[in-house]
């Protein structure tokens, strides 16, 4: 009888994953990608519905993941060694639920097999967003969708 095994982000630390482990925990959201406001006050952090000017809307994938950080010099690259700071993070992101100790939920990829579910299940806000050419930056408190936290 075969042992079995448990998936990678169960057994290893943010630390020990390979590159290919890291970006494949990215469930595809496009979450990360919305612009986001801080409030001066308290240092929350709400999410808009405005997308970056790079990602695509429907898909929720950069279309430029190789270059962003060129057209979009504020672009975070998340690591492993920020773990300690993604609370920022959505709720359901990946990396946000193995640095706390979390498992993955059932729409995401690597468990379903489906990199599609993440839309399906309406986590991802594809065909919901508004692109940041098209709203002016003093306009953005009007299209807040969520507090981090």
């Amino acid at each position: 009888m075969a042992a079995k095994v448990e998936p990678f982000w169960k057994r290893k630390t943010l630390a020990q994953l390979d590159q290919d482990e890291w970006e494949s925990l990215c469930d595809g959201c496009g979450l990360c990608c919305l612009q986001k406001l801080e409030d001066e006050d308290d240092g929350s952090v709400y999410y808009t519905r405005i997308a970056c000017k790079l990602l695509d809307m429907q898909t929720c994938r950069c279309t430029d993941y190789a270059n962003r950080r060129a057209q979009v010099p504020d672009c975070i690259q998340l690591t492993p060694a920020q773990a300690d700071q993604f609370q920022w993070l959505p709720p359901t992101c990946a990396y946000r639920l193995v640095s706390e100790g979390k498992d993955l939920p059932l729409w995401h990829h690597l468990v379903c097999g489906d990199r599609d579910a993440v839309h399906h299940e309406r986590i991802s806000q594809s065909g919901r967003m508004l692109s940041e050419n098209s709203v002016a930056e003093d306009d953005w408190e009007d299209h807040l969708i969520f507090r981090a936290g």
